[in-house]
């Protein structure tokens, strides 16, 4: 008799499992839909209406309904030449790796709404663990662990991603690929620079060919998004700019404003930076956070000529700033001060200056405490060193430009005390091939003050030199430049 009832209650037991599982899944879809406003769920509903409708075909059943859906193919319709196509084929791969256990979707070829709000929710809000879940299918369609070759290429996807996106959206603030160096280099080198810090959980690091054959599971993937934050940074930008979602609307542009400064002082003029794109997002990422939003061309030994007396003119007073050098054997490097320049035989600055290495690797170097010894400006004097310096002691500078404008060193036997850096040039002692110096951040109010009077004004020296080399009148004109570019 009992067992005639067993198969009733087996079904009903099924019934009732089935319906808690699909409670499970009903509330992980809810709470990650309750990260979003009420106007961010109503800008994704429109994205994702707008792709599955792009060629009317989208569609996949769910019991007896049809419901929409998103294919590869739609996807790169609606993205079109915004990202590469690789990048694209990634997202697709990301979002379809959403799990929607029970459903019909879950192994299908098409993306259905919950997996598409996952997706989004994961990456753009998600903590560490679930940014590195969709991560993990991005770097490789197939389940388990990848492979350090499939991180690197998936990395340097990325970045190109980035800079392709912001160039092709008009976001480079200033700054185009026409106005800076082509940015394969600075792709591959910031690359690099991001994987340095992809360890495995006995805290080795994988550098070089090691890289290459090492399998990482997702503790690993975990750990590397949670230490470099420009991960999360870059995919965020990817997905809003590339996807045109959530890009937008009030306070959702707090990755971009940061990611690039805005560029000034360069209108007008026939100058081209010897940095590259990536370049510019790695060492404005290390800046104090108040100082990402604008750089400003104070100096370019290009431009205004090769005189040290123009350089302090062109410095002195005008606030933070970032100072780049380019050896003749090509290495590029420089520093970051924390504070104006200012010409006195005494050490300046603070311990958030740093210095750092842009090629052949980018890197950067910062205060170890040990001294003080963070800037350094003297000129005229007979009794100190007459130069400018960042790091160390004197004669032995983490960086070093001389008064005798063209020359200077590198000194670091193991490494600069200050800045605990390698010497930065090809060479200990190196000859400047170009020099740039940019304004971070607004520029103090008593540099305003002094309107638009120059070093040449003041310093006969400067303008007998440029004289001499025939830059005289090209810079007389762009001081003006200057003053009328700040005013936009």
């Amino acid at each position: 008799m009992l067992l005639s009832f067993f198969p009733f209650f087996f079904i009903i037991g099924f019934h009732h499992f089935f319906e808690k599982m699909g409670n499970v899944e009903s509330s992980c879809y809810e709470t990650h839909l309750s990260r979003f406003l009420p106007e961010e769920k109503t800008d994704i509903d429109g994205v994702f209406d707008t792709l599955s409708g792009s060629d009317g075909s989208g569609g996949v059943k769910i019991g007896k309904a049809t419901r929409k859906a998103v294919t590869l193919a739609m996807l790169k319709a609606h993205v079109q030449e915004a990202l590469p196509e690789q990048m694209t084929s990634r997202l697709y791969n990301g979002m379809k790796s959403v799990d929607l256990t029970g459903k019909s979707s879950g192994s299908s070829e098409q993306i259905v709404k919950e997996q598409f709000i996952i997706f989004m929710s994961a990456l753009l809000k998600g903590n560490v663990e679930e940014k590195s879940s969709i991560i993990m299918r991005m770097i490789s369609s197939t389940e388990g662990p990848v492979k350090g070759k499939q991180i690197q290429e998936f990395t340097e996807d990325l970045i190109t991603s980035v800079v392709h996106v912001l160039s092709y959206r008009n976001l480079l603030k200033g700054w185009n690929l026409e106005k800076t160096q082509a940015p394969a280099s600075g792709i591959k080198a910031l690359v690099s620079q991001l994987l340095s810090e992809l360890k495995l959980e006995d805290g080795k690091k994988l550098v070089g060919p090691p890289l290459m054959d090492a399998v990482c599971d997702q503790s690993t993937i975990e750990n590397w998004v949670f230490q470099v934050p420009q991960i999360s940074t870059f995919l965020s930008v990817i997905v809003r700019q590339g996807l045109l979602v959530l890009h937008s609307l009030p306070d959702h542009a707090e990755d971009l404003v940061n990611l690039v400064p805005e560029c000034k002082g360069i209108n007008g003029r026939s100058f081209v930076s010897f940095l590259d794109i990536p370049s510019i997002i790695y060492i404005n990422s290390q800046l104090p956070s108040e100082l990402q939003l604008k750089w400003r061309l104070l100096f370019s030994s290009r431009v205004h000529g090769e005189s040290f007396s123009q350089l302090c003119g062109q410095i002195i007073n005008k606030g933070p700033c970032i100072l780049v050098l380019k050896d003749l054997d090509g290495y590029i490097f420089g520093g970051f001060a924390s504070q104006s320049w200012d010409a006195k035989p005494q050490f300046q600055g603070d311990n958030r200056c740093f210095l750092f290495s842009v090629s052949p690797s980018l890197a950067v170097y910062t205060d170890t405490g040990y001294n003080d010894h963070y800037m350094y400006l003297n000129h005229g004097q007979q009794t100190m060193p007459n130069g400018l310096g960042m790091g160390g002691q004197h004669d032995y500078f983490g960086l070093w430009i001389d008064s005798n404008y063209g020359n200077g060193h590198s000194r670091a036997k193991p490494s600069c005390t200050t800045y605990n850096s390698p010497q930065l040039s090809a060479n200990e002692n190196f000859t400047i091939d170009a020099m740039e110096v940019w304004a971070v951040g607004d520029l103090p109010k008593s540099a305003m003050l002094k309107g638009k009077k120059s070093i040449l004004d003041t310093d006969p020296e400067a303008h007998a030199l440029l004289e001499m080399s025939g830059k005289s009148r090209q810079s007389d004109g762009l001081r003006e430049q200057i003053e009328d570019d700040d005013d936009n």
